[in-house]
Formats: structure tokens, C-alpha cells, sequence
């Protein structure tokens, strides 16, 4: 599972996901990218489920880019416990994702089919709604 080796403060507030990602928006490394529609938060377990979809999809050809990691901490606080006693523990880990990040890249000299296959097993694998976006598209279609 992905989470930081140390953090400088190890809880944080919920924090706000609001307009659209700027940075991280194109697809760089490889031929098609997996690009976020909606907010929302990742987890480390769902970015790892992902992984080996398309990992396994694509049976040792080409090469994966993951773009996001998951650097904020979400605290939990026992089950029916009362109010009042500070916040939880840490649970889990997860990527906060704005609309238009590219979360997920492949390429390698690999079949174009294959490549989109890998990437649509991957959607189901997320809880937001995503899109695969192709570099050609980006450049204006060749």
C-alpha cells in the first residue's frame, strides 16, 4: 500500500476539493492517461486495486505511470465511542483528486486495444467517474 515514509503533522482536517486541476492535467509519460471527471478522495487500497488491473491486463507489456499518491491521513474514531475525547487514529491514506488529473498513464510500444482494455478494468476499480484520454488527443488529433 502507498502512504508517505513520515509526514511533518500526522492528522489533517477534511479540507474543501473545490475548482479543477491544472497541474497533472496532461497525459506526459505515456500514450493514454485515466483522467478524473469528479472530486473526490483515492485510497491507497483502490490506487493498489487499480495497479494490479491494469498491470494484469497488460501481461508484462509496456509501462504503467501512476500520478497521484496518497498523502492525507483520514482519522477514524471507535464504534460507538462518545463525543469528546480528542480525534481518532489514523485509518487509512488517500489522493485527493480534482476534475482533469491524470491519475493513471500507459505506453510502451504496446497495442492500442490493449492499452484501453487495461485502462476501462481500471475505472471500475475507482469511486469517481473517470475518462480515457489519449496524447494524440491532447495535440489536436494527428
Amino acid at each position: 500500500m502507498l502512504m508517505p515514509k513520515r509526514v511533518k503533522y500526522r492528522k489533517q482536517m477534511r479540507g474543501r476539493m473545490k475548482g479543477k486541476a491544472y497541474r497533472g492535467s496532461t497525459v506526459t509519460f505515456g500514450d493514454f492517461g485515466l483522467k478524473a471527471i469528479e472530486p473526490g478522495w483515492i485510497s491507497s487500497r483502490q490506487i493498489e486495486a487499480a495497479r494490479r488491473a491494469i498491470v494484469r491486463a497488460m501481461r508484462r507489456r509496456g509501462k504503467l505511470w501512476i500520478r497521484i499518491f496518497p498523502d492525507k491521513p483520514v482519522t477514524q474514531r471507535a464504534a460507538e465511542s462518545r463525543m469528546g475525547k480528542g480525534k481518532g487514529d489514523v485509518e487509512f491514506w488517500v489522493a485527493v483528486v480534482k476534475p482533469g488529473r491524470i491519475m493513471f498513464e500507459v505506453g510502451g510500444g504496446m497495442p492500442d486495444d490493449i492499452a484501453l482494455n487495461a485502462l476501462r478494468l481500471a475505472q471500475y476499480k475507482l469511486p469517481i467517474k473517470t475518462k480515457i484520454v489519449s496524447r494524440k488527443d491532447q495535440m489536436g488529433g494527428e
